[in-house]
């Protein structure tokens, strides 16, 4: 019974964000989604929380889900799979994180206030950038050559009550007509949380500052040239589902573009990009009441990176090229430090200094080969190589593999296309791509990464193969004034599956370890997801939304794939009349009875939490006062979901209040 009221209630309270992205004479073909973020769009559809995280917003799609190891920086999932399988970037740039144990992923490293929406592209429809299996999510930065002339700002400022989270900042810019200029500041302070009945999470606060400039200049009508930098500093952070916290991660992030609008036939858009980033990071343990050994585990990634893009129209086609790459050098260490001060401290790299070089070439055409119908056709080429340049990380891999070579090269692959119908109200759509992708550093030259949610050390594996995907996928719309209807679903068989298997000759090194495991490729897996979204107006000033989405992944043995949800919703109905708005919502997830106990997963019960939202606008002079507020988890839910590191427990209850005065 309680199942099936859950999902009656879902059915009738659930929501969905995704909207779609139109551009030109030809729909968009595939499962990309757009999730709005800073543009001026309908207020019913404003987030009832404007000064949520990145992550938050993510959420919000069909496609995306999180692992949690805590507060903050939570890891994107894209249809079933982790970072290892799928490519985050912030407009185009190709940006890896520092951390070993992947508490730094890209999206931790920008804030709201940065972005004006995130594209969610599916599978290789997600390759322009890179080689992907799960797919990619680009955050694009607001564009500031878009923006009315003159002076714009403003000063925002948040609280949350569950863990006394306090948010402050502000954003200024400038636009004319021969240059602009824009700079934004975000501070974000937060206690430790608390889970449903009170509960305090231990080691889950946080402090994050982040910084952002652009300025732009016309050097034509045609051209402009524009710098960028977003500098972002988090200290303190706590992580309760890991044995160490971390005591400071800080990206610099910069980039130079070149923008040319030529008035050829042909081509329509020109765009070149040269950008660097550095990110620090360093794991802490010193707060930590009780450690076996103490240990330092500091990690370094630098990436130097450009793309050209070049868009155009001929006849029925719309095509695209983009010529992209990147040198990626990748550092982590770890001492032990022994309790008897008379023993002599452990140092070894866990990432040996590898460097990683890539240039590739995306093609795109989008062909319009009826007044209803529409194919797109895209395949990439690329050139990988991977190169450990610290001798003793070598020489300590090399106790493993003795024939390993210091560098590896590979060629990586893609191809896909896609078939698009539009009927009367219908809309129906066919997509068939194959792609690759090499293995990831941790993958391919990890030396005993601890791994707390299966408690096993992990070794990287030089000799992997490329992972290969085959995928289809189905989509089918139907629209009328007043309701529209999306289902999508998409099937990978992956063959050279890369997953950590155990092998009993080897000792741990990390106290408490289970054992050993070596990343090894197994025959193949299978992942399937779908998904279905709705969305209702119900009158003039109602809206109603839904979404519900079910996934499922097996390996060429049968087992159960880590990090696959079982099905999951949410739902809300919101009311707006001129300057006022409010909003009533559900989510949740059935209980996951297909966990992957192979790779360490438990079974975890179903959920629903309820969330309450209200915001007004006041006119002031010339300018406007916004007000939102909102209760999130009604009821105080004790809950976890199958992608909380350890069932880490979620937040309960949370009163949160945003307030932003905005300039003209």
């Amino acid at each position: 019974m309680k199942t099936i009221a859950t999902i009656l209630l879902a059915t009738f309270t659930s929501i969905c964000f995704a909207q779609k992205e139109e551009k030109d004479s030809i729909s968009p073909i595939g499962l990309n989604e757009i999730i709005v973020i800073g543009k001026k769009i309908p207020a019913y559809k404003k987030q009832p929380k404007s000064l949520a995280t990145v992550e938050e917003y993510l959420q919000q799609s069909s496609k995306v889900n999180m692992v949690r190891r805590g507060g903050y920086a939570l890891e994107p999932i894209i249809n079933s799979m982790t970072t290892e399988r799928t490519i985050i970037t912030i407009d185009g740039m190709r940006i890896f994180g520092a951390c070993t144990d992947k508490m730094d992923p890209v999206t931790s490293y920008v804030e709201v206030s940065n972005l004006s929406e995130a594209t969610i592209a599916s599978g290789q429809q997600g390759s322009c950038h890179g080689p992907t299996i799960g797919g990619a999510i680009d955050m694009k930065r607001t564009n500031l050559m878009q923006k009315e002339l003159g002076w714009n700002g403003i000063f925002k400022t948040g609280y949350e009550t569950n863990n006394q989270q306090k948010i402050i900042g502000t954003s200024i810019g400038y636009n004319d007509s021969s240059f602009y200029f824009n700079t934004d500041f975000t501070y974000r302070d937060a206690q430790n949380y608390k889970a449903g009945n009170h509960q305090e999470i231990n080691f889950s606060q946080f402090t994050k500052y982040n910084l952002s400039a652009t300025a732009g200049y016309y050097l034509n009508k045609k051209s402009a040239i524009e710098g960028a930098i977003i500098y972002d500093k988090a200290t303190d952070v706590g992580y309760p589902a890991l044995p160490m916290d971390v005591s400071l991660a800080k990206a610099t992030i910069t980039s130079l573009r070149y923008n040319y609008t030529p008035t050829a036939t042909y081509f329509t858009n020109w765009e070149t990009k040269v950008y660097f980033n550095t990110i620090t990071h360093r794991m802490d343990d010193t707060k930590r009441p009780s450690v076996p050994i103490h240990m330092d585990m500091p990690g370094w990634s630098d990436t130097y990176g450009y793309y050209s893009k070049l868009k155009g129209k001929f006849k029925k086609h719309h095509f695209m090229a983009n010529l992209n790459g990147f040198y990626n050098k990748s550092i982590a260490e770890m001492t032990m430090y022994p309790n008897n001060p008379k023993e002599n401290a452990m140092f070894m790299y866990t990432w040996p200094d590898v460097r990683t070089l890539y240039n590739g070439l995306y093609l795109e055409d989008a062909i319009q080969v009826s007044q209803n119908a529409n194919i797109r056709v895209s395949t990439t080429i690329g050139i990988h190589s991977n190169k450990v340049a610290d001798e003793f990380g070598l020489q300590s891999l090399q106790i493993f593999y003795p024939d390993m070579n210091a560098s590896k090269n590979r060629i990586l692959k893609s191809l896909s296309g896609n078939y698009i119908l539009h009927h009367n109200k219908f809309e129906y759509g066919f997509g068939l791509a194959y792609g690759e992708r090499a293995p990831s550093v941790s993958e391919g030259y990890g030396y005993y990464l601890y791994n707390s949610n299966d408690f096993y050390d992990y070794i990287g594996n030089p000799n992997l193969e490329n992972e290969k995907s085959f995928e289809a996928n189905l989509s089918f719309g139907f629209k009328t004034g007043k309701f529209t209807s999306n289902l999508t679903s998409s099937f990978f068989h992956i063959q050279d599956y890369i997953v950590g298997k155990i092998d009993s000759n080897i000792q741990p090194m990390t106290i408490g370890a289970s054992g050993v495991k070596i990343y090894n490729a197994l025959n193949y897996a299978t992942i399937f997801n779908t998904d279905l979204n709705l969305e209702y107006k119900l009158a003039e000033n109602w809206n109603f939304k839904t979404m519900f989405v079910y996934s499922y992944g097996k390996d060429d043995n049968n087992n159960n794939l880590p990090f696959i949800s079982p099905l999951r919703y949410s739902g809300d109905i919101q009311y707006k009349k001129e300057q006022f708005n409010i909003g009533f919502g559900a989510s949740g997830n059935l209980a996951q009875t297909k966990f992957a106990s192979v790779y360490g997963e438990t079974k975890t019960p179903d959920y629903v939490i309820f969330n309450l939202n209200t915001g007004y606008t006041f006119p002031w002079n010339d300018n406007k006062l916004s007000i939102q507020a909102g209760i999130e988890n009604i009821f105080d839910k004790y809950y976890t979901t199958f992608s909380d590191w350890n069932k880490i427990p979620r937040q309960g209850r949370n009163f949160f209040v945003n307030v932003a005065y905005t300039l003209f």
